[in-house]
């Protein structure tokens, strides 16, 4: 069931702390439409820039650290508003998309293609993406549940892979 639409938040709130900063996506999540939509975009085009100049091993050791560090941002600026997954925190969405990115064939079709899977999986919630939402009302249930959209859309993907050959 789709929740009320949350009022954005503004440039004040974004730099009154740095874990407003970091929960909002540095910003993209500002918008008034489609916020998560716009923080996976802005996942996708900051993978480009770091991407290239790290290892995989690397990578997955700032991920861990990004992913942690939202949990935290998340945290604090959930309880400066009182919501603790207001629609313009987008740091779940940046974080587990970077994952996506990182075993996704670099081309734009199959970039484009984790994209749409990872909004759907994001936006539908399945199981138990649906749980965290519903009853994990921190940063900790606001990440892994973006985390689960991640797994499912790495999993579609691989489907995808095997059945084109």
């Amino acid at each position: 069931m789709p929740e009320a639409k949350k009022t954005a938040l503004g440039w004040k709130f974004l730099f009154a702390h740095p874990a407003h900063f970091i929960a909002c996506g540095c910003g993209s999540g500002l918008t008034r439409r489609a916020p998560g939509t716009f923080g996976t975009l802005f996942a996708w085009v900051t993978f480009g820039f770091f991407r290239p100049h790290v290892t995989d091993f690397e990578l997955i050791q700032l991920l861990i650290a990004a992913y942690m560090l939202g949990i935290w941002a998340i945290n604090i600026a959930g309880k400066t508003l009182g919501d603790p997954d207001h629609g313009s925190f987008v740091w779940d969405e940046i974080v587990p998309f970077w994952l996506v990115l990182l075993m996704t064939p670099a081309t734009f079709t199959w970039q484009l293609t984790a994209f749409a899977l990872f909004r759907f999986f994001d936006i539908t919630k399945p199981q138990p993406a649906r749980y965290f939402d519903q009853h994990v009302k921190n940063g900790f249930g606001v990440m892994a549940d973006d985390l689960v959209a991640a797994g499912y859309s790495l999993l579609a993907l691989a489907l995808l892979k095997f059945l084109l050959g």
